[in-house]
């Protein structure tokens, strides 16, 4: 996406921020689970862009309940194969779970992919995660990121960074 594309079909960040949160939050106040790759990323941007705007928050828009049901594929393939070595992108999970992903980095693409992922990540981890409802999910991914980012914090603390700090709030902060 380049500056001249955006300036040339782009919307106002508002408007777009607006109509998202609106969206997220009719889905989850139906109890519809959304699925995000690398949601407190996503959803803390989206926030932030909120907040910028001065327009409601998601958890203002849900009357102070939290975000969610979310899936997270992200999250449940750092819990459910914490030793594979490698990259933890998108591009890299479509690769190891089977999952064609065309047009990467568009965002429909990347949604249906991530979409995907999720569902082969329930059906390779039938106990751990194909079990689970969705909302029993969403709780147990705030459980696995949390554990997930004080181990990052511990290894960069003991490496790299005596000061560092990982946030742990899942699915936003």
């Amino acid at each position: 996406m380049s500056t001249e594309r955006a300036v040339t079909d782009g919307r106002p960040a508002a408007e777009v921020a607006d109509e998202v949160a609106a969206a997220l939050c009719t889905y989850w106040r139906d109890g519809v689970p959304v699925v995000v790759f690398n949601a407190p990323f996503d959803l803390t941007m989206l926030d932030a862009e909120l907040a910028r705007h001065r327009l409601a928050s998601l958890a203002q828009r849900l009357g102070g309940a939290r975000p969610g049901p979310v899936l997270d594929p992200l999250t449940v393939d750092r819990a459910v194969d914490k030793y594979r070595k490698g990259s933890r992108t998108l591009q890299s999970a479509c690769a190891i779970y089977g999952v064609e992903l065309a047009d990467a980095h568009r965002a429909g693409s990347d949604a249906l992919a991530a979409l995907r992922v999720a569902l082969a990540l329930g059906r390779a981890y039938p106990e751990q995660v194909g079990a689970l409802d969705p909302a029993e999910l969403h709780e147990r991914q705030i459980d696995w990121y949390r554990d997930w980012a004080a181990g990052l914090q511990s290894w960069l603390r003991r490496s790299k960074d005596p000061a560092a700090v990982v946030d742990g709030a899942w699915p936003s902060r």
